[in-house]
């Protein structure tokens, strides 16, 4: 008892608030957070089940599929869907916009970031305005555009629209990023001899790499899922993309409802992203917390 007692006594009152504490309340926010989470991952688990079903079992409500059965990966790979050669166009289209926005991104948000000028807020202000305008907004304008220049059925039909999107988030995120990184850098780089330029990506960028690591993840990302403007800018199938090539399944001999087929397409679309975002994010998580701290 005394024993007891003493203990009390040293530990702060927090730890003994939180040591006589009832049951419910130390794990209330684990069963929260267990119910964000199966909420999020049960329509993926979901179609993760219905890919595995056989074709004639697509429709049961079953939580395990029994038999398993891999027909349905064989229909989406099968001949006539193009699904492979939508999987190249969607890593050719997503690659390019990534790559273009880290390039013209990190160029304009080191320029906000070290540069002092009148309405530099008003800038950024606006350009974050941007990416708020719906897509949906924009297609019959752009549309009719890339039908003058003939750019219907073209990669850059694809490439420009979802660079205009990407960016306005980049040059944000990457200013945020920027802004917290000493000036002292480059001025200890030019006192070596390194020119402003060399400076900045010889110093700043090597620095820089969370930051833009992240921000090359979540516009890969972005730019895999898009559908609208794929969907939009192209009528064939050699130049489509892979959400669009699911879009458009119209099943096998036998089977007019191509569920599981289009399941079996979205965990192979999916996969890759989970797996990438698995992988990587402690980076990802150090790149969106570093520009917030001064």
């Amino acid at each position: 008892m005394a024993t007891e007692v003493q203990s009390k006594q040293i530990l702060p009152p927090e730890a003994i608030k939180a040591a006589e504490a009832s049951p419910w309340r130390r794990w209330a926010p684990l069963f929260g957070v267990a119910l964000i989470v199966i909420y999020c991952l049960a329509p993926f688990y979901w179609m993760v089940v219905s890919a595995f079903r056989r074709p004639s079992d697509q429709f049961s409500n079953k939580l395990i599929p029994a038999p398993f059965s891999f027909q349905n990966f064989k229909d989406v790979f099968g001949a006539g869907n193009g699904f492979g050669r939508g999987l190249l166009n969607s890593l050719i289209v997503a690659g390019t916009v990534t790559i273009l926005t880290l390039v013209i991104g990190m160029v304009a948000a080191y320029t906000l970031a070290r540069l002092d000028f009148r309405g530099k807020n008003a800038v950024l202000a606006i350009i974050i305005a941007t990416s708020m305008f719906p897509g949906i907004s924009l297609v019959v304008p752009l549309l009719k555009l890339f039908i003058d220049i003939k750019w219907i059925n073209t990669y850059q039909a694809m490439i420009v629209p979802s660079l205009s999107f990407a960016l306005p988030l980049a040059v944000w995120n990457l200013t945020a990023f920027f802004r917290q990184m000493p000036r002292e850098l480059e001025q200890a780089a030019m006192v070596d001899g390194c020119t402003p330029a060399q400076a900045f990506r010889k110093v700043i960028i090597p620095l820089a790499a969370p930051g833009v690591f992240t921000t090359a993840i979540i516009t890969f990302i972005a730019a895999w899922n898009e559908f609208l403007i794929a969907l939009s800018m192209t009528n064939k199938k050699s130049i489509q993309t892979a959400n669009v090539i699911i879009s458009q399944f119209v099943g096998t001999t036998g089977r007019d409802q191509p569920f599981g087929s289009q399941m079996a397409a979205g965990v192979v679309v999916t996969i890759p992203l989970v797996i990438a975002v698995l992988i990587f994010q402690r980076r990802i998580v150090a790149g969106l917390t570093a520009g917030g701290v001064k």
